[in-house]
């Protein structure tokens, strides 16, 4: 028996039972995740009915599918996940112009008969699973950060370009945000004086900074107070910074917070090391990589692998005329996040990946990030063939002969660095394709050279 279900987030889902041969026993049943209603809809099934011959089909919606797809597996049936836009492309060919819930749950139910290739058996709890939310959570801290930091940097900018000299490039740093979140009015930080100001740095960068910052800030607020005299409202703009500031200095304390835990979370769920040992991948790489992508032996093949993550390139083929576009970007986005980043730094120290990335560099005429995105597809395929294995990863050379780290990038110095002219070649077109306008302008648009329609001279006009 196939159990098709709508789920809906707010209101009640509806479902349709079929049986193999896509015969509908009934179908628009309402229910919601409650245990009464979870025990009603099962007590429908049809007698004799052993739980193991049921399989329960829905979409991933949002996280309302995961206490459902936990009961419907305590009970013995399996659960299969259907992406949303096979259902709608299904549901578009029956009902072109009709959408309803019950009319999912039906076609959901169906779907074991047309589409059998397109069911994919749903393991773990998915969203519910520690690990995979922690680091899907420290994604979107460290994005909100970086937010918050760029609106700072902006509101810097109102106050002068010596106080982006004097507290040094790196925003993130706590000593900044502190300074910022008490002194962004620059009539404070004279009264301060130059020992208190020191002082306050040395204390709170653990001695790093002193009397040279303390400089360069006072320096920073007469140059502001001179730029501006009194035009500007100081200690508006000193609130706005601190808010941003405190903001900052929160998320950091949220982040550092979440990645202690990520890290016990990752050697629950891989005691071996097998990901960590990846070169250029730390713990928190290593458990983005592990918690996003799940139990690599749960995929029937290592291109199914692949698939999910998104990497591999588009294709549109017909007769003769074949035509590959870029990555698909179907899969897990924090999952080729970590990806990305993890081939940056392994193309650094494994030589094999490095001998890669620069025939797609020198050879090819790729860009920086679509070599990077071949080393993240072949990086990938590395860490899931040493999970199945069980053995970490070992350096080789191009020879397949094991290889120190030091050996290793000894070599990559010597044989496989991209020159500097070529990187900034590839740079440059990269950056010309995206600024050109000279052919996307409005035809309307005012031109650079004098008018043609009007009379330049003023006398003749």
């Amino acid at each position: 028996m196939w159990l098709g279900i709508d789920v809906a987030c707010r209101a009640a889902h509806q479902a349709s039972l079929t049986d193999e041969r896509g015969r509908f026993t009934w179908s628009g049943r309402k229910f919601r995740t409650t245990v009464e209603d979870l025990h009603r809809l099962w007590a429908m099934l049809p007698a004799g009915i052993e739980p193991a011959a049921v399989t329960v089909i829905m979409e991933p919606t949002r996280n309302a599918w995961v206490p459902l797809a936990a009961w419907f597996r305590r009970q013995g049936a399996t659960v299969v996940m259907v992406p949303p836009e096979q259902s709608a492309d299904l549901r578009s060919y029956y009902a072109k112009h009709t959408k309803s819930d019950r009319l999912d749950s039906k076609i959901l139910a169906k779907l074991p008969l047309l589409h059998p290739d397109g069911l994919h058996t749903a393991a773990g709890l998915g969203p519910g699973e520690s690990l995979r939310r922690a680091v899907k959570l420290r994604s979107n801290l460290v994005k909100r950060r970086t937010s918050v930091l760029a609106r700072l940097d902006a509101l810097l900018e109102l106050l002068g370009p010596s106080w982006h000299a004097a507290l040094g490039a790196d925003l993130a740093n706590k000593t900044p945000l502190r300074f910022l979140a008490h002194y962004a009015d620059p009539h404070q930080v004279p009264r301060l004086g130059r020992a208190r100001l020191a002082r306050f740095l040395h204390r709170h960068s653990r001695g790093s900074w002193g009397e040279t910052q303390a400089d360069g800030l006072l320096a920073a607020a007469d140059e502001t107070l001179a730029l501006w005299a009194e035009e500007l409202d100081y200690p508006d703009l000193a609130d706005d910074i601190a808010i941003e500031a405190r903001l900052a200095l929160h998320l950091t304390e949220e982040i550092k917070d979440l990645e202690e835990r990520i890290k016990v979370l990752l050697a629950r769920a891989d005691p071996a090391g097998i990901v960590q040992s990846v070169p250029g991948v730390g713990p928190i790489l290593a458990a983005q990589i592990l918690g996003r992508l799940g139990d690599p032996s749960r995929f029937t093949s290592l291109a199914a692998i692949r698939s999910y993550a998104g990497l591999v390139p588009g294709l549109n083929s017909s007769g003769l005329s074949s035509h590959h576009s870029g990555p698909t970007k179907s899969g897990d986005a924090c999952l080729r996040e970590a990806l990305f980043l993890a081939a940056q730094h392994a193309r650094r120290t494994d030589p094999t990946l490095a001998a890669k990335y620069h025939r797609l560099m020198t050879v090819s005429g790729k860009h920086h990030n679509s070599a990077l995105c071949h080393i993240a597809t072949t990086l990938l395929t590395r860490i899931a063939a040493c999970w199945r294995r069980g053995e970490t990863y070992q350096l080789t050379d191009i020879d397949n002969a094991p290889i120190s780290i030091v050996e290793a990038r000894r070599l990559i110095t010597d044989r496989y660095t991209v020159p500097a002219e070529l990187r900034a070649a590839r740079r440059a077109t990269q950056q010309q394709k995206r600024t050109d306008r000279r052919h996307k302008e409005s035809h309307s648009a005012p031109t650079n050279g004098p008018s043609t329609t009007q009379p330049t001279d003023t006398h003749a006009a």
